[in-house]
């Protein structure tokens, strides 16, 4: 996703175009600005596997909240459909995936 710059007669609003899109680009670039929030992930006592959503291969992931105590670990490689992660407790969460 890049800003598009519209065609213009005038050299001033182009100059401005080009001076934003180089400073915007690069943040819609990022690939965690291209993620989304996954809630009520329901983990057990061991590995659970959902749909991450993303229609591409995972980058990341951030837990945006948790409600118990848990060491979570992702347990499989990233893949473009499903994320697995391991848990030492029964926990829901609230996940950022990228």
């Amino acid at each position: 996703m890049v800003l598009p710059i519209f065609q213009s007669d005038s050299k001033d609003l182009s100059l401005l175009q080009t001076n934003w899109a180089a400073q915007i680009n690069p943040v819609l670039k990022n690939t965690i600005i291209q993620g989304l929030q996954l809630s009520e992930i329901s983990l057990i006592n061991g590995a659970t596997t959902f749909n991450h959503r993303l229609s591409r291969t995972m980058q990341g992931y951030f837990i945006t909240d948790q409600n118990a105590a848990a060491s979570i670990y992702r347990s499989q490689p990233f893949n473009d459909k499903t994320l697995t992660l391991t848990s030492n407790a029964v926990v829901t969460v609230n996940l950022w995936v990228y």
